[in-house]
């Protein structure tokens, strides 16, 4: 069993991974006992440390601009384990839903949800547009959801 812990390290917004960054330079530099660090898309302001000790992970944040603080207490990895599994794109994306394309060559076009592969994280599409209507498969990560039904 590991004797190493997670510590929260508190960041200015948008700045979590360049802090994560100096902490791996410095935690090399001077030969911290840094095992891992974890920067969360869906937890802004916020680094996870894992260390044997908060003392540690303290002294590698000291002068680190936009590293505010250590915050009191120590997590396992069992609670931040739902960071380190990835959610697919098209979570959330129902057929007969309304989306907005957001990159690619049809960028700022309107269409209708017709299929959703899960396993493969891509979308097949109807634009509105379209004189004739074609479906066009794109990836999950290319579209921003308008609305869930059909009005």
């Amino acid at each position: 069993m590991s004797d190493t812990s997670i510590f929260v390290v508190k960041t200015t917004a948008n700045q979590e991974r360049a802090v994560a960054n100096m902490i791996a330079q410095i935690a090399r530099k001077d030969k911290h006992d840094i095992r891992a660090l974890l920067v969360p898309d869906t937890l802004k302001g916020y680094v996870l440390v894992e260390s044997i000790a908060p003392e540690v992970v303290d002294q590698a944040i000291q002068g680190i601009p936009h590293a505010r603080s250590v915050i009191k207490g120590a997590s396992s990895i069992q609670e931040v384990e739902h960071f380190l599994t990835p959610k697919p794109v098209v979570t959330g994306i129902n057929e007969g839903a309304i989306v907005e394309l957001i990159s690619g060559p049809f960028k700022g076009e309107k269409a209708r949800v017709r299929r959703v592969d899960i396993t493969k994280e891509e979308i097949t599409l109807e634009l509105f547009e379209a004189m004739v209507p074609i479906p066009i498969t794109v990836r999950g990560d290319t579209v921003r959801m308008l609305s869930k039904r059909e009005s």
